[in-house]
């Protein structure tokens, strides 16, 4: 196979960070006084940008939107690999796929800084081309500005790119830039009737796939 570029959603893709999602979450109602919510129920908030996160998780509230999301990001940005995990295969699978000439990249609706400091964290963020999260790029996904930004910094073109995630924003993003989609089975996002041109149910699948 010639060289591509894969880019890569984050959470749901290539890490499962739902309960240090849901620790932030909690923390930021718990200073509200209000009950916890369960790691599954915040899980299904994800996709959309913690701004999204947040109002998701406080629906039914009168809770002042700003203050939460201070309170949420604060507490987030010290616990953000607490309990935040490698799926199984990326740590060895994301090299391999460099190695065979391939580019990566990560476009995420979470944060900017976040997103590399977690890529940092887990010794894998020399690897990608770029690393695109909210507030580097004017829109969020499903737009396609990211997908464009990650193309112009690996030099590359759209018919050799792929968007890689668990998400509809992603196969969404997906189609309104042109390149073809890869949809993973394993995260915790959901397709919403889009259909991606191919379907992984584990990241050493994809890896087989493209190595």
């Amino acid at each position: 196979m010639r060289p591509q570029l894969l880019i890569f959603d984050l959470d749901g893709t290539l890490i499962d960070s739902r309960a240090d999602l849901a620790a932030g979450i909690n923390f930021m109602r718990g200073e509200f006084g209000l009950n916890p919510l369960s790691v599954e129920t915040v899980g299904s908030f994800v996709g959309n940008g913690v701004r999204k996160l947040v109002e998701r998780s406080l629906q039914g509230t009168a809770v002042d939107l700003e203050k939460a999301l201070e309170i949420n990001c604060a507490y987030y940005a010290d616990h953000l690999a607490d309990q935040t995990w490698l799926y199984a295969g990326v740590k060895e699978g994301i090299p391999a796929l460099v190695s065979a000439g391939h580019r990566v990249a990560v476009l995420t609706n979470k944060a900017g800084d976040a997103s590399r400091d977690i890529l940092k964290h887990f010794e894998i963020d020399r690897y990608f081309s770029a690393v695109i999260g909210g507030g580097d790029v004017p829109n969020l996904k499903p737009e396609p500005g990211g997908i464009f930004r990650c193309l112009e910094i690996a030099g590359m073109v759209k018919s050799q790119a792929w968007m890689v995630g668990d998400n509809y924003t992603d196969l969404a993003a997906a189609e309104n830039a042109g390149i073809r989609s890869a949809f993973v089975s394993y995260g915790f996002g959901d397709e919403r009737g889009l259909k991606p041109d191919v379907y992984f149910a584990s990241f050493s699948e994809l890896v087989g796939y493209f190595v």
